[in-house]
Formats: C-alpha cells, structure tokens, sequence
C-alpha cells in the first residue's frame, strides 16, 4: 500500500473502537511478508506497541479480537491490489 491507496476522506471512529484502531495504525510498519506479498500482522510487536501508545495488558486483551478482524479485512484489500 501506499499513500495514493488511501482516500481524502475523513471516518469517524466509536471511542470503544479507539484503542484498536491506535494499535492497529501504529502496527502499519509491522507486517510479516511472504514472497506473494503481506500474511498478516507481526503478533509480537503488539504489546510493546501498546505499551508506548499507553495502553495497558487488559485493554490489549479486549480489543485483540478487533485489530485481527482489521487485519483481515487490510489482507482483503492488498489481495484485491495485485
């Protein structure tokens, strides 16, 4: 991806989903790579990440289930590039 692939546009985000999307956006660099291109997030970078951003082990827990369906749904949209 690159900057052209994201739009102009502005979205709103529900504060219970803040936290997900703040570790899923600071995980942007951390994508494991394969040679027909990303596989999926680097899990192990998760919690020192969170720890910088500010967020502590339980909310980690919580919203784990919401940055693999992120992760998912980014995996979709690189498939569709290629």
């Amino acid at each position: 991806m690159s900057r052209s692939d994201i739009p102009d546009v502005e979205y709103e985000v529900w504060p219970g989903n803040w936290p997900a999307f703040l570790i899923f956006e600071a995980l942007s660099t951390q994508w494991r790579v394969g040679m027909g291109g990303a596989i999926g997030l680097d899990y192990n970078a998760i919690p020192p990440v969170a720890s910088m951003i500010g967020l502590k082990r339980r909310e980690v827990r919580e919203v784990f289930p919401d940055i693999r369906a992120m992760e998912a749904e980014a995996m979709l949209v690189m498939s569709e590039s290629k």
